[in-house]
């Protein structure tokens, strides 16, 4: 279980298959902050922009861990496939303050940024949803961008999906990979986890 508040931004190193084709998975190398690792075990979770990831291995000297992400989630996620920044945080301990919203870690779907420009002291964002999640997003709800936890100032059903609008203001551009992004990036959604089941119980 996580936040989406994000607890330090890492990258992703080395890259290496491990199978002979598509069918197999990665393992990936993150450099991340110094002392970041200084609580981790092996097997801990920690979110790679947004979706959970187990610890394989780990040196705390060196700031450097590696996971394995099969080829499922892969097909599945964005941004874990190539060499970038990323943004990381490690699973919440019960004695955490919960300080974004509750987040999986799993990622829902994969949206499209359609703009990403300055206004004022902040950062206008948008970004284009599949239709399958439309129905979970509501204005001033909450939404899991890339593993933060931020809240849509519009909701807008579009050709093609549900475009949602955020602001960033300055000090989550600084502290997140989030400033990295631009039009056409794709990034990792995940609904809010009472959407979810609200959704299943009007369902039935």
């Amino acid at each position: 279980m996580f936040t989406g508040i994000i607890t330090g931004v890492g990258s992703i190193t080395k890259i290496e298959n491990l199978g002979a084709n598509e069918n197999f998975g990665k393992s990936l190398t993150i450099q991340a902050p110094t002392g970041y690792l200084s609580d981790v075990g092996l097997g801990d979770s920690i979110a790679l922009n947004g979706a959970c990831m187990t610890v394989t291995t780990f040196d705390v000297g060196a700031n450097q861990f590696t996971i394995d992400i099969s080829a499922e989630s892969l097909s599945k996620t964005a941004g874990l496939d190539q060499a970038a920044r990323i943004n990381l945080e490690k699973a919440l301990r019960a004695h955490d303050r919960l300080g974004g919203h509750i987040v999986s870690g799993h990622v829902d779907g994969v949206g499209e940024v359609t703009h990403f420009a300055l206004i004022g002291e902040s950062w206008e964002l948008r970004i284009l949803c599949p239709p399958s999640l439309a129905k979970f997003l509501a204005t001033k709800g909450s939404a899991t961008i890339n593993g933060v936890s931020l809240t849509t100032n519009t909701v807008q059903d579009v050709a093609g999906g549900c475009e949602i609008s955020i602001n960033l203001i300055p000090h989550t551009i600084e502290n997140t990979a989030l400033g990295e992004l631009k039009v056409g990036s794709h990034v990792n959604l995940e609904i809010d986890l009472i959407a979810r089941y609200v959704e299943r119980m009007l369902g039935k």
